[in-house]
């Protein structure tokens, strides 16, 4: 699994990020997304502004929201390039999930036990974009962005 290694003091911290081809029912296993450096998850709400001839001040509302998770990875070439079947995000891998736009159901784990107690998960759907796998003589192994932007809302769950 991919998990980020927490600090002392907080043992059972973790974070891991599962993706699935097309749905978690038409891929049961999924594809756990391994050596994450970073992850970001973004929820940004549009405001529509507008001025009224009765106000000395704006007016604002929120409207809809973009959502997306961006990361940065360290590259494993069996989960980038996947096993070769065009099933199952294992088969496929990331780089395949991307190339052939293949939207995605994700799920996020934020724990924060090593009990299972306590923990979220966001989940949703998207497709995997912003793939630039990079390799230089003072990072000897090859390292990726990898966004996830996500169509619709976050489900947020207790697991």
């Amino acid at each position: 699994m991919a998990y980020i290694n927490p600090s002392p003091g907080n043992a059972g911290a973790q974070v891991t990020l599962k993706v699935y081809h097309t749905s978690k029912v038409a891929d049961a296993t999924g594809l756990s997304i391994p050596g994450l450096q970073d992850i970001t998850l973004n929820n940004s709400n549009d405001v529509m502004t507008w001025s009224q001839l009765d106000s000395g001040s704006k007016k604002q509302v929120a409207t809809t929201s973009t959502n997306g998770l961006d990361m940065n990875l360290v590259v494993d070439a069996t989960s980038f390039f996947g096993t070769g079947a065009l099933t199952t995000a294992v088969s496929r891998g990331i780089f395949g999930l991307s190339k052939d736009k293949v939207i995605v159901e994700f799920e996020l784990y934020i724990g924060d036990d090593s009990a299972g107690v306590n923990t979220k998960q966001i989940s949703g759907f998207g497709y995997i974009t912003g793939l630039a796998p990079t390799v230089s003589a003072d990072s000897p192994v090859w390292v990726t962005p990898l966004s996830i932007t996500v169509t619709g809302d976050y489900t947020v769950t207790a697991t």
